[in-house]
This record gives structure tokens, C-alpha cells and sequence, in this order.
């Protein structure tokens, strides 16, 4: 896993693994992190941005399930984004995430994002060559507002080989709980495998900035990108926050002794915290 300003696609070692085990217990550790960030952003009233790009099959929607299941979804949505409707076509592109963005206290997380202007519309030609470069200042522009209201980002792209990646179409294509994931659309893109890693590169060098770098996911290894991925989230999202939980009011324990049949050494332990 690799996170700095100048990044390629060529960096990402796509032979990374890690055991079973490992997996399972490093899994355990970060989405029990994730479960005390989230309780510690309600809190304290932080909010943060997830940004998931990468092929089509690197395994996007395997981390953001993983992520889900540690979080209460009463604060943390994820927003699938396809192909806009007619009424966000007439409009500025970054509209429909503006309406998107988490209040305070939330996170949400974009199974695909604003980046599209700057990869699937420059690539299928939806857009004007002079806008789409315009949109590395527009996205910058608009990362670096979030950020000042107090917003935390966090960019992955999840990385794959082109044969690791046809090998999981044919998973797909075998498996009839995942056939519904495989489309058309899927084997047309690999035409433009190359077109795509350019424009992938570019976004790279001119959208990893300081304060909203990318993180490339190597993603051969479905177990490896998930570990690596939630990862890269705790540490962004846990930075400068206590995570220790939150204390009670002395009216919530004063209750709480009365109401309960608990140890009064307990109710005079948690009321010492919040002295």
C-alpha cells in the first residue's frame, strides 16, 4: 500500500497477500477502530468523506461491506453513483455529491465519485477535453472546502491486473449469486485498458495534494485489499481524535443508579470520568 503526492499505477505490488488468519484477525482489530471512530465523530461531531475508485471487479464494494458492518447505519451511507439523471446533466457535476455530503457527526462513503469527470467522461469523450482538465482545479478546489469545514478525506483506488481481473468475471459469470454484477459494459471497458491507465495517472499527479492524497490499493488479493483499505481509513479518520468513550452526565447516572441493578462502585467509577 502506498500513500504519497506523486503516485502511479505502476507502484502498486499486486503480488501482496496475507494468511487467512491474519486476515480474520486484523479484520476483527480495525472494524472494532471503526466501531469507536464512528461513536467518537457522533460525539465529538466530525464527519468525513470515503472516496472508492479502481476497476470494475477490484473489489470496491468487498471493503465498503466490510466497513459497513462495523458502523451503525443511522450515520454512515453509502452512495452508489452510476450514470447522472437528465436533471444533473444540466447542471454543474459536482452538484449531485454537494447534496450528498455527510452533516456533522456522519461519514459517508462514494462507490465511485466526482473523479468520474476526470476517467469514464474523459475517456468515452462525454465531456470537452477544455472541461474535464478544468475539473483538477474544480476538484482540489472543492476537496480543499471540505477540508476547511472540517471534513476528513480519504481517496483509495483499488488496483488490478487485466487478467486477475477477467478471472473474476468468469467467477462472476459461474457464481448466480454474482452474475448480477457482471455486464456488458464491464468487457467493453477493457478495450480501453490503456486509455484508462493514463487517465488514472494524470489524476494521480494532479489530485494527490497534501492535505487529499490517493492511496493505491494493490487488489489482486482480495483479503490484502481489504485489510489495507480499512487501514487506510482508521488511520485518517482515528488522527487527533480521542477515541476513548463517551462519558455520561451526571443526570444519565444518577438514573442509571436508580433505575438499575448495578454495582454502585460502577456508577461511582464512570461519574469519577466525568469530573
Amino acid at each position: 500500500m502506498k500513500t504519497k503526492q506523486t503516485l502511479s499505477l505502476a507502484d502498486a505490488d499486486l503480488t501482496l497477500t496475507i494468511p487467512k488468519a491474519r486476515y480474520l484477525d486484523q479484520l476483527a482489530k480495525l472494524q472494532l477502530k471503526l466501531s469507536r471512530i464512528q461513536q467518537a465523530y457522533l460525539f465529538h461531531g466530525h464527519k468525513a468523506v470515503l472516496v472508492f475508485e479502481g476497476w470494475d471487479a477490484a473489489g470496491k464494494g468487498g471493503a465498503i461491506r466490510r466497513i459497513s458492518q462495523a458502523l451503525d447505519p443511522r450515520s454512515f451511507k453509502v452512495w452508489p453513483v452510476g450514470a447522472p439523471r437528465n436533471y444533473y446533466l444540466n447542471r454543474h457535476y459536482l452538484l449531485r455529491f454537494w447534496e450528498r455530503l455527510p452533516p456533522e457527526g456522519a461519514i459517508s462513503a462514494f462507490d465511485r465519485s466526482w473523479y468520474g469527470r476526470v476517467m469514464v467522461e474523459r475517456i468515452e469523450q462525454l465531456t470537452p477535453e477544455n472541461r474535464w482538465r478544468a475539473a483538477y482545479r474544480e476538484i482540489n478546489e472543492f476537496e480543499r472546502m471540505l477540508i476547511d469545514d472540517g471534513t476528513r478525506i480519504v481517496k483509495l483506488f483499488f488496483h488490478i491486473s487485466p487478467d486477475e481481473q477477467m478471472r473474476r468475471f468468469e467467477e462472476r459469470l459461474r457464481n448466480p449469486l454474482k452474475r448480477w454484477k457482471l455486464t456488458y459494459e464491464d468487457f467493453r471497458n477493457r478495450a480501453r485498458w490503456s486509455e484508462t491507465e493514463e487517465a488514472v495517472n494524470e489524476m494521480f499527479a494532479k489530485t494527490s495534494t497534501r492535505i487529499a492524497p490517493w492511496t493505491l490499493i494493490p487488489a489482486n488479493h482480495k483479503r490484502y485489499a481489504r485489510i489495507a483499505a480499512l487501514d487506510a481509513v482508521a488511520k485518517t479518520l482515528a488522527k487527533g481524535v480521542d477515541l476513548d468513550p463517551q462519558h455520561l452526565d451526571h443526570r444519565t447516572l444518577d438514573a442509571a443508579g436508580k433505575h438499575l441493578n448495578v454495582e454502585r462502585e460502577l456508577i461511582d467509577s464512570l461519574r469519577s470520568r466525568t469530573e
